[in-house]
């Protein structure tokens, strides 16, 4: 008999592994792409990612946001309680410390300063703060002949024994706006990776973090048209990359058929006018973020000029009159 069952499988046996057979075919199915947008750090913040199994996904969702939210809370302006909002009131009083993680990124910042000659400078809300873009408000020319003064990046000490900050000049301010969403999308992806996930984009505002592909296939970037929202200037095929555009069309009014916009130029305190939009691609969302901004400031020659000397990293500028430069790594489209 037991030959004979040997040589006739059980049927139950048979039953089971049509199902263990159902149930790993069937599994994959299971997965899917999961996005969501909300509002923090002053724009918006959108997340899409794919993880095989959509509970665990949507966790990952819900904690990207979560370390977003507490970014802002740790480096907004705007907010009184921020640890920078602290550093910008007593600063210039006294050493504060900024703990580790906004001691980094002020750090890195400074660094950045140095290898773009001052057009990447975090002290430009000195001037910056008298801006309101939603009311059309500038500053008058008295504030902004004392205010300019201010602007200079050699003006913020950090002990890196303490991990303090001190300012050497009295109304000094820091702001991380041209570094902390390059920041916060690098710190997005790592917290989909820590989920498990394996193909993600993160985006807040004009910088976006790539995690893999879509699924075999590249991700499709688009770079708007600075003078029409609804049209896009040129697509690029990406994966595994950042990519951060600034442009003069994000936050800005028109006086006197005039442009103002919320990019200064450190040594004017003024908005730059001889470019449109930059757009940095590279490995690190935190350096093109800034890059985009320095870039921007310096202009088509100088900025594709620095761009050149940095390995991995490529520039696309739209100037005044509309016309597209590329870096020496990109190729214009046919």
């Amino acid at each position: 008999m037991s030959i004979g069952s040997k040589d006739k499988p059980s049927p139950f046996i048979s039953l089971a592994v049509v199902l263990v057979a159902i149930i790993i075919i069937s599994r994959p199915s299971l997965a899917e792409w999961i996005g969501e947008a909300q509002a923090h750090m002053g724009t918006e913040i959108s997340v899409y990612l794919w993880h095989d199994d959509p509970v665990v996904g949507r966790q990952a969702v819900a904690a990207i946001f979560a370390e977003v939210a507490r970014l802002d809370q740790l480096m907004s302006t705007y907010i009184e309680d921020s640890r920078i909002s602290e550093i910008n009131r007593h600063a210039a009083e006294r050493p504060v410390e900024a703990g580790d993680e906004l001691f980094r990124l002020i750090l890195r910042s400074l660094d950045i300063s140095v290898l773009t000659r001052g057009a990447f400078d975090i002290t430009y809300d000195s001037v910056g703060q008298h801006y309101d873009f939603r009311a059309g408000k500038r500053p008058d020319p008295a504030t902004l002949a004392d205010e300019v003064q201010l602007i200079n990046y050699r003006f913020v000490e950090a002990d890196r024994t303490a991990g303090t900050i001190k300012f050497l000049r009295p109304g000094v301010r820091i702001n991380l706006g041209g570094i902390a969403k390059g920041y916060a999308v690098e710190r997005g992806i790592e917290v989909a990776q820590r989920f498990g996930v394996h193909n993600a984009r993160v985006t807040a505002g004009g910088d976006t973090r790539l995690l893999g592909d879509r699924l075999g296939q590249p991700w499709m970037v688009g770079v708007q048209n600075p003078r029409d929202q609804g049209e896009v200037a040129v697509t690029i095929p990406l994966g595994d990359e950042a990519i951060s555009t600034s442009g003069d069309y994000e936050r800005f009014f028109i006086e006197d058929g005039e442009r103002y916009h919320h990019i200064i130029v450190p040594s004017t305190g003024t908005p730059a006018g001889d470019i449109r939009s930059a757009t940095i691609i590279g490995p690190d969302a935190v350096l093109t973020d800034a890059l985009s901004t320095s870039v921007f400031i310096m202009g088509v020659d100088q900025g594709l000029r620095l761009i050149s000397t940095l390995p991995d990293y490529e520039g696309i500028v739209i100037d005044a009159d509309g016309v597209m430069f590329y870096s020496d790594g990109l190729r214009p489209p046919d």
